[in-house]
C-alpha cells in the first residue's frame, strides 16, 4: 500500500520543531547559541555530519541551513553553567531519584570528582590528585585486567591516543560503542564488499532515483537525512521504507528548511511503506531477492563480471519456499512484488539502514542480505547507487577508523610499530560485552570510559550494574553526569574527569561522518574554567602510567603531532597530517565505491547465503524492539514526551490494535511486560500501527527486559527482537 493513501494524524518536523529550537535558544541565550551554531566545529549529534570549516550550519554540499533539532539539543547540553559544588553533598541514591532528563540538565561537570570504594558520595579532587590516583590504580593491576572504551563523541585525536596508550600499557581490550550499534554492518559489508563503511558520498543521494530506508527512523534520529529523501521525491524518485512501525515522520514530514513543505503541512516521504514483523528482515530481503532472480530482473552482466558465488546463491534461493518466507514476515506477495517491480525499474538505488537491521541475533546476516540485493541489480559500484549505514553518533565511525577496537589490522599494527619504534601486544582483545562479562566474573580491575553511558547502553540492567561494580576502579571522561555515574559503583571506586566539549577544545580536532568525510573543528570557545582536553588528559595519564615508554607522551599533547601519527599509520588518512594548517577537509581514501571494483581478494562482490531460523516461544509470544524517542539522542533524554508517536512519557509500550483486542486492553491501560531477564511493571498501553505480535518500548528503560544474547559474528546484542509476555495489571 502506498503511503499517500494512508491517513496520517501526526506529521514529523514542522512548526513544533521550529518552536522547540526557539525555546532552546532562548534558554541558552541568543549570543551563545549563535556562537555555537556558526562556529567552525563539526556537529556533535548524528553521524550525518555538518559544520567544520564550512561553518556550523553547512554540510559538504554547501547547503545552508544544515541544522536540526538534534544539533540544537546537543548544543544546549554544552552551554550550561557548572554543577554547583553543594550537589556533591548528596548520595548516589539521591542522584538516582532524578530522571535522566534532570540529570542531563543539572549542569556541566567542572572539577574532578572521586568516589572511594564503599562510599555513597563523590568528593572534589584537584587535577594533580586525580591523575596521580588514576595512574596508581592502573599501575597496580595486570594490563589484561583493564579495558578501555570510547563513545562516538570523542575526536579522532583522542581516540588514537587512547588506543595507543592502552596497547603500550599492554591491553588489547580496546573497544567502542559500535559493538552495541553498527558492528554488524562492518562485519556484513566486509564479507561481501571488502569494506566496513558507506560506499556512497552525500552527493550520491542527489543522483539516486530510489532510496530504501530499512529498519531506521531518520525523522527522529537523523532529521537532516529526511531533507535528502524529500529531494528524491521532488525529483520524481521513490523512497521505500521497510519498518515494522508506521513511523509518522517517515510517512509525512514538514521539512523546516523548506517553506513550501511547511506551508502545505508536510511532504510525503515514503512512496511505499512495508511493515514486516519484528525480526523477519532476513526473510523479507531474501524473498525480494528470490522474486528478482526468478523474474530474470537481476543484472546478469554485472553479476557475471563483478561478483562471485552467484550460482550457489541462485540455487539457495530456488530451494526456498516463497509462501513460507512471506508468512514469516507477515506480508502479502502482492505488496512485496510491487516493491520488487519498482526496484527492478529503478536506475540508481541507495540502500540505507539503521539498528533495526543490526540489533538482532543475525544482524550481520541482515546486512549481507542487503548487499546481496544491491549486487543483484548492480546497485553498488557506480555514482548515485550503493550502501549507506545510518550511523548514530557524530564520530563513531572515526573512532573505529583510527583503531579503537580489539583487533588492529596487520598493516596498521606494523605501521604503528615501525613509525613509532614501539612494540604492541598481540594477545586477543575483547569486545564491549565480553569485557563486561569478564568483569562480572571478577577478572577486571580497571576500566577507562571516554564519553558515553556504558551502564545505560548495556542490555540486562542488573547484569550491567553487577559487571561495572565488579570493576575495582573506573575512570570516566565526560562533559556532564548521567545515570551511569551513579549505578554500577555501589561498592567500587570511581573517578570522573571533566572534559572540553568539541567546540571548547584548546586545539583543533577532527571527526569522520557516515559518508567517510573528515571535518576539522576549530574549538577555541571558553565556557568553563576547570575542564581539560581529552588529548591532554590521556597524554598526561600516559606519561605517569608509562614513564619509561619509548613514546614521548608529553609531545602528544599537541594535536598536530597526533594527526601526523594517524596519517602515517592509518590507511586513507594521509591528508590528516597537515589539516591543522591547510584546513582542507577530505574523504577517507579508498572508501567510496563508484566503480565495480571491490576491496576483496578477487576484487569482486561476494554473494552470501544464510540459514533462515525461526523459533516460537509459547511462554513469551511477543517480540519487542527497544526504540528511541524524538526527544532523545542515544541514552540522553532531552524530552520526556515523544511528539511523533503521541506519547507523554517514556514508561509505555506501543502495540497494535489487534494485540490490544487480544489482550483486552485499551489506550492508557497498564500492563506488565515480562522477559526471561526481568519485568517492566504497570507500563501504559499506547495503540500504534504495528504488526500483530510486535511491540516497542523505549530504551534504555526496556533494558531490564533485554538479555545479553548477541549476534555471534558481530557480538551485537539483540536489542530489537526480545521475546516477552504481556499481562494486564
Amino acid at each position: 500500500m502506498k503511503a499517500t493513501t494512508t491517513p496520517v494524524t501526526i506529521v514529523g518536523g514542522g512548526p513544533k520543531k521550529v518552536l522547540y529550537t526557539l525555546q532552546t535558544i532562548k534558554r541558552i541565550g541568543l549570543l551563545d547559541s549563535a556562537k555555537a551554531l556558526k562556529s567552525h566545529n563539526a556537529c556533535k549529534a548524528c553521524g550525518l555530519g555538518m559544520g567544520g570549516q564550512r561553518g556550523g550550519m553547512v554540510n559538504e554540499k554547501d547547503e545552508f541551513p544544515s541544522v536540526c533539532n538534534k544539533s540544537i539539543q546537543a548544543q544546549s547540553t554544552d552551554i550550561q553553567p557548572p554543577i554547583p559544588a553543594e550537589l556533591f553533598d548528596h548520595t548516589l541514591n539521591e542522584f538516582n531519584e532524578l530522571t535522566d532528563r534532570e540529570l542531563e540538565t543539572m549542569g556541566r561537570l567542572n572539577t574532578p570528582i572521586y568516589k572511594p570504594a564503599g562510599s555513597a558520595k563523590y568528593q572534589p579532587l584537584s587535577w594533580d590528585e586525580a591523575l596521580t590516583l588514576a595512574a596508581e590504580r592502573f599501575s597496580a593491576a595486570p594490563a589484561e585486567q583493564s579495558f578501555f572504551y570510547a563513545s562516538g563523541r570523542s575526536s579522532n585525536e583522542a581516540g588514537f591516543l587512547l588506543q595507543l596508550m592502552a596497547r603500550l600499557y599492554g591491553s588489547n581490550n580496546v573497544t567502542n560503542c559500535s559493538y552495541y550499534c553498527h558492528q554488524a554492518t562492518g562485519v556484513g559489508l566486509q564479507s561481501t564488499l571488502g569494506t566496513g563503511t558507506a560506499t556512497v558520498a552525500l552527493e550520491d543521494l542527489a543522483l539516486a532515483d530510489m532510496v530504501f530506508v530499512i529498519g531506521a527512523n531518520p525523522a527522529s534520529n537523523h532529521p537532516r537525512f529526511v531533507h535528502q529523501l524529500k529531494g528524491v521525491r521532488d525529483r520524481g524518485g521513490k523512497v521505500m521504507v521497510i519498518n515494522p512501525a508506521k513511523e509518522p515522520g517517515l510517512v509525512k514530514f514538514a521539512v523546516p528548511k523548506s517553506p513550501k513543505s511547511m506551508l502545505v503541512g508536510g511532504t510525503w516521504i515514503a512512496s511505499r511503506f512495508l511493515q514486516p514483523k519484528i525480526g523477519s528482515d532476513l526473510a523479507l530481503l531474501t524473498a525480494m531477492a528470490k522474486m528478482l532472480v526468478e523474474q530474470n530482473a537481476h543484472n546478469a552482466e554485472f553479476v557475471q563480471n563483478h561478483t562471485q558465488d552467484f550460482a550457489a546463491y541462485r540455487d539457495y534461493l530456488a530451494a526456498l519456499d516463497l509462501t513460507e518466507l512471506l508468512a514469516r514476515c507477515g506480508l502479502t506477495e502482492q505488496a512485496v512484488g510491487e516493491l520488487v517491480d519498482d526496484y527492478a525499474r529503478a536506475d540508481n538505488v541507495i540502500f540505507a539502514w539503521g539498528m533495526g537491521i543490526t540489533h538482532h541475533l543475525n544482524g550481520a546476516d541482515n546486512v549481507e542480505a542487503i548487499a546481496n540485493l544491491a549486487m543483484l541489480r548492480g546497485m553498488v559500484g557506480k555514482p548515485g547507487a550503493g550502501l549507506l549505514p545510518l550511523r548514530g553518533h557524530s564520530n563513531v565511525q572515526g573512532i573505529g577508523t583510527i583503531g579503537v577496537k580489539p583487533v588492529l589490522a596487520d598493516d596498521v599494527l606494523h605501521a604503528i610499530e615501525t613509525h613509532m619504534g614501539v612494540s604492541l601486544p598481540t594477545q586477543k582483545g575483547m569486545d564491549t560485552l565480553a569485557c563486561l562479562r569478564t568483569a562480572e566474573a571478577g577478572q577486571m580491575s580497571n576500566a577507562l570510559m571516554m564519553g558515553g553511558n556504558l551502564f545505560a547502553a548495556t542490555p540486562d540492567t542488573e547484569f550491567a550494574r553487577r559487571a561495572l561494580d565488579a570493576v575495582g576502579f573506573k575512570l570516566y571522561l565526560t562533559t556532564t553526569l548521567n545515570r551511569g555515574h551513579f549505578n554500577g559503583m555501589e561498592n567500587s571506586e570511581a573517578l570522573i574527569l571533566p572534559v572540553c566539549a568539541r567546540d571548547e577544545e584548546p586545539d583543533s580536532t577532527t571527526q569522520e561522518s557516515m559518508f567517510n568525510y573528515v571535518r576539522l573543528s576549530d574549538g577555541g570557545i571558553t565556557r568553563l574554567d576547570n575542564v581539560r582536553s581529552e588529548v591532554s588528559i590521556l597524554a598526561q595519564l600516559g606519561g605517569r602510567l608509562l614513564p619509561d615508554s619509548p613514546l614521548d607522551f608529553a609531545a602528544f599533547e599537541q594535536h598536530d603531532k597526533v594527526r601526523k601519527a594517524i596519517a602515517a599509520t592509518i590507511p586513507g588518512m594521509a591528508p590528516l597530517a597537515d589539516i591543522g594548517a591547510s584546513k582542507q577537509e577530505f574523504v577517507v581514501g579508498n572508501r567510496l565505491v563508484h566503480k565495480p571494483v571491490f576491496n576483496t581478494q578477487s576484487q569482486r562482490g561476494h554473494f552470501k547465503t544464510h540459514a533462515l531460523t525461526q523459533s516460537a516461544n509459547a511462554e513469551y509470544p511477543f517480540l519487542l524492539a527497544s526504540i528511541r524517542s524524538e526527544g532523545q539522542f542515544n541514552s540522553i533524554i532531552y524530552e520526556e514526551s515523544d511528539s511523533y508517536r503521541g506519547t507523554s512519557h517514556r514508561w509505555c509500550v506501543l502495540m497494535s490494535e489487534s494485540d490490544c483486542q487480544t489482550l483486552s486492553v485499551s489506550k492508557g491501560d497498564k500492563v506488565n511486560i515480562v522477559s526471561p531477564q526481568g519485568e517492566m511493571k504497570a507500563v501504559e498501553v499506547v495503540p500504534f500501527d504495528l504488526p500483530a505480535g510486535s511491540l516497542m518500548a523505549y530504551y534504555p528503560e526496556a533494558n531490564v527486559l533485554i538479555g545479553t544474547e548477541h549476534d555471534p559474528r558481530s557480538k551485537t546484542p539483540a536489542f530489537k527482537s526480545v521475546p516477552v509476555a504481556v499481562c494486564r495489571v
